[in-house]
């Protein structure tokens, strides 16, 4: 800046034939000359800065796009591994049944197969939608509970109810069937029977689901540890973070899940 003011202050002086009196009055203020030299480069640096700024800010936005981007797709590829997972898990217990009825020459082979046929048309191909109704997921649980009751025969207790299920709350696919699924195939038959309490509720905005089956002391780490229970808790954090309260406890001889999730409402279209 001081050279800028000696040659604007030089170049006036040359324009005046070298005569200081012939200088426009302003040109022999220094100050002015200086408060004004100052004001344009602060006009200018401010344009600069102001620039380098917006450009800053909007390479921080595209990154941060990317980023939200990419940890979208892990999200995704994770959750498809976990469904991935859950298909052959639930097929290869099924398949067991049937095989032990088989062995059998059971009457009963015929309709297991056909019951099966409807849950792996849910499975394979509702399973890859990003939501389903409540009602089609209780409406899955009530065929595997029928799946089950001619499995177990005669030493099978099963209570199911459900209330307020509507078929505009939509869930993720096959969320709460491996509870069920870990309750059966787990559970410990108490005095000649296996008992299976389930309970699905909607309550305004909250989905509660409950379901406890009989359990020896001795395999109540097998419940905890199953394949599905590991795997629905993933889901449930990949699906609805900081948006649900799962509880898993024993009392006395039962193995119990208690899972809540909040503002179904909300997140059914999400």
């Amino acid at each position: 800046m001081y050279l800028i003011v000696i040659t604007m202050v030089g170049c006036f002086f040359f324009l005046s034939n070298l005569n200081v009196t012939n200088m426009p009055p302003m040109s022999r203020n220094y100050i002015f000359i200086l408060i004004l030299v100052y004001l344009i480069v602060g006009l200018v640096s401010f344009v600069s800065l102001l620039n380098n700024n917006f450009k800053t800010i909007s390479k921080n936005k595209e990154l941060q796009n990317k980023i939200l981007e990419t940890q979208l797709q892990i999200k995704n590829q994770e959750l498809q591994y976990l469904k991935k997972q859950i298909h052959p898990h639930f097929l290869f217990n099924t398949l067991n049944t049937i095989y032990g009825f088989a062995l059998k020459q059971s009457k009963d082979t015929p309709e297991i197969i056909l019951k099966l046929s409807n849950l792996l048309d849910y499975i394979l191909y509702q399973v890859n939608k990003p939501k389903v109704s409540l009602k089609e997921e209780v409406l899955h649980i009530k065929e595997y509970i029928e799946l089950e009751k001619i499995r177990f025969q005669d030493t099978l207790n099963v209570n199911f109810t459900s209330k307020n299920i509507s078929e505009e709350i939509q869930i993720a696919p096959m969320l709460l069937i491996p509870f069920v699924e870990n309750a059966f195939k787990h559970g410990s038959l108490i005095e000649g029977y296996l008992t299976v309490d389930i309970d699905v509720n909607l309550n305004e905005n909250q989905l509660e689901f409950s379901i406890k089956n009989t359990v020896i002391s001795s395999e109540i780490e097998e419940n905890e540890n199953g394949i599905g229970l590991e795997n629905i808790k993933k889901r449930l954090n990949l699906l609805y973070k900081n948006n649900y309260v799962l509880n898993v406890t024993t009392i006395e001889n039962r193995f119990v899940v208690a899972l809540k999730i909040f503002n179904i409402n909300i997140l059914k279209n999400e």
